[in-house]
């Protein structure tokens, strides 16, 4: 299994056409999945979408291809891990407005892999939970 031990994460960078392909052939099952986790994490954790919780289904998933800002690309022995940072179109360009998802890509059709949700333990012993991010926060290796 890769891990970011495992592999070595190039630096962020434009997508180039293999990266849109992959991110295209994707996508029903990414919006799909999201609003999957929205619906599950508002039962449970609703702070994970508290940025978009505002936002329509259908105005949640208005991303396509070409709002994939960056990505970032690792080979394994079995393909290669496309990590994306896309735009959500629906969101102010100051706030947390960002999807960092994880690609698998091999012989056969791209595989989303998972949409990140971070779980972190602030100083003050509290969690913070969150899956829409900043421009600012890195595209960085991810399992969840």
């Amino acid at each position: 299994m890769a891990t970011a031990d495992t592999v070595d994460l190039g630096p962020p960078h434009a997508p180039k056409e293999e990266s849109l392909r992959a991110f295209a052939e994707v996508e029903a099952d990414l919006k799909r999945e999201l609003l999957h986790l929205k619906h599950t994490y508002l039962k449970h954790e609703p702070e994970y979408f508290a940025a978009v919780q505002h936002l329509s289904d259908s105005d949640l998933t208005s991303f396509s291809s070409t709002d994939l800002e960056s990505v970032r690309v690792a080979q394994s022995a079995y393909g290669i891990h496309l990590l994306g940072k896309i735009r959500l179109p629906e969101m102010p360009d100051d706030g947390p407005a960002y999807l960092h998802v994880r690609v698998f890509v091999s012989d056969e059709p791209a595989k989303l892999h998972s949409i990140h949700t971070e779980e972190r333990e602030e100083p003050d012993g509290r969690k913070r939970y969150r899956a829409v991010f900043t421009k600012d926060d890195p595209l960085e290796w991810f399992d969840t």
